[in-house]
C-alpha cells in the first residue's frame, strides 16, 4: 500500500483526542457550544491571544468557516480581495461567490498579497455604485504555497486594511505550521492584535474535524451566532468540537504536532536540494514544492502518493507533498532513499 504525501489529514486523529472523547462519552452536557468543553476552549484561546474581548466559534471545516465569515461580515454589495492561489479561489467550489460576493484575484508567486496590490484593485473599482465596494482582505497562513507571513508583512496589511476601511481576515487552516515555522517572527497573540478575524485550524493538525472561528472585531461579532445556525454550522453537539480544541491546547499539543510536521518536511526538502531540486516556492513549513522530471515523478510514484501541482514545461513538473502530525521517522527515512536513488 502507498504512504500518501497527498494531505495533511490523511490519518484520523492524535490518541489523545481519542481518549478524550471516550473519556467524556457519558457526561451529560449543554448543547450548541454551551458546554463545558467548548467555553474551557474558547477561554484558552482567549488568554492565548490576550485578547479577552474576542468571541470564539467552532465549525466542522475550513470551507465552512471561510464561507460563514466571509458571507456574514460582508453586506450583499461588498467584495473580497484574495491571492489567486487562495483556498476561496481554488478549492471551494464558488462557495464565496454562491453567497453573492465577488473575489478578486490577485496573481503573486509566493502566495502572498501586499498593500500596493489590493489598492490597484481599489483603483479599478472607483466607478461606485455601479462596481462593487471591496470591504474585505483573505488571506492564509501559512499559504498554499506553504509560504508564511512575516510580522512586518501582516503589520504593513493590517494596517493599510484599517486605513481603507477594510477587514483582514486569516484562513489558518495550516496556522500552526505557520508558527512553528523555523523561520516564523510572528505569535498567535499577534493575530489578536492584527487581524479582525482568524482561524485556528483543527482538521489540518491532529483533530478529527474542526476549526475555531476568532473575531477581533466587536463589530463583526455582533449576531455571528444567527449565521452559524442558518447555514447548518451550529452543531447540536458542540462538545465534539470543543474537547478536542481543549485537548489540543491546554498544553500546546497543537504547536509541538504541527513542529513535527514541519520538521519531517524539511527532512525531506534537504533530500531533494542534495540532488540538486529546484523549487517552486522557498518553504519553511510542512509543504515542499520540488520540480522533479517526469522520470522521476514516475519512480516516486510507485511507493508514494503526492500531487502534480504545476506543469513547468514538457519535461518538469512541480509536485506538493505535505507531511502531517502522524509522519513517521520510519516512512520519511523510506521516502529519502527513493529521492536519493533518483539522482
Amino acid at each position: 500500500m502507498k504512504f500518501s504525501f497527498k494531505n495533511d489529514y490523511s490519518e484520523g486523529c492524535h490518541p489523545r483526542i481519542l481518549e478524550a472523547l471516550s473519556a467524556t462519552n457519558f457526561v451529560q452536557q449543554n448543547g450548541y457550544e454551551l458546554d463545558d468543553y467548548c467555553l474551557n476552549a474558547e477561554n484558552l484561546i482567549r488568554k492565548k491571544i490576550k485578547n479577552p474581548q474576542a468571541k470564539v466559534h467552532f465549525v466542522s471545516g475550513g470551507t465552512q468557516a471561510n464561507l460563514i465569515a466571509i458571507s456574514a461580515f460582508l453586506r450583499p454589495h461588498e467584495s473580497v480581495v484574495s491571492a489567486a492561489t487562495g483556498h476561496i479561489l481554488t478549492n471551494e467550489s464558488g462557495a464565496i461567490e454562491a453567497t453573492g460576493h465577488k473575489v478578486h484575484a490577485i496573481e503573486t508567486s509566493d502566495g502572498k498579497i501586499r498593500p500596493e496590490e489590493v489598492q490597484k484593485i481599489i483603483d479599478l473599482h472607483q466607478n461606485k455604485p455601479h462596481q462593487v465596494k471591496q470591504k474585505l482582505v483573505y488571506i492564509s497562513n501559512s499559504t498554499e504555497v506553504g509560504t508564511i507571513y512575516s510580522k512586518k508583512e501582516l503589520i504593513d496589511l493590517y494596517q493599510f486594511c484599517q486605513e481603507k476601511s477594510l477587514y483582514l481576515f486569516v484562513d489558518g487552516a495550516r496556522l500552526g505550521h505557520a508558527l512553528t515555522a523555523e523561520t516564523n517572527d510572528l505569535s498567535l497573540e499577534d493575530f489578536g492584535k492584527y487581524s479582525d478575524a482568524f482561524y485556528l485550524g483543527g482538521t489540518k493538525n491532529g483533530a478529527l474535524i474542526g476549526e475555531a472561528i476568532i473575531i477581533n472585531n466587536e463589530n463583526l461579532q455582533q449576531e455571528f451566532g444567527f449565521h452559524l445556525k442558518q447555514k447548518g454550522a451550529m452543531l447540536a453537539k458542540g462538545r465534539l468540537l470543543g474537547i478536542q480544541f481543549e485537548e489540543l491546547l491546554k498544553d500546546d499539543l497543537y504547536f509541538d504536532l504541527a513542529k513535527h510536521a514541519n520538521q519531517q518536511a524539511m527532512k525531506i526538502k534537504k533530500a531533494f536540494q542534495e540532488i540538486g531540486c529546484d523549487f517552486l516556492s522557498e518553504t519553511f513549513t510542512n509543504q515542499i514544492f520540488p520540480i522533479l522530471s517526469n522520470s522521476q515523478i514516475e519512480k516516486l510514484s510507485t511507493n508514494f502518493d503526492f500531487y502534480v501541482w504545476k506543469k513547468i514545461d514538457e519535461e518538469k513538473s512541480a509536485v506538493r507533498l505535505i507531511t502531517s502530525w502522524a509522519t513517521s521517522d520510519e516512512i520519511v527515512e523510506k521516502f529519502i532513499i527513493e529521492i536519493k536513488n533518483l539522482k
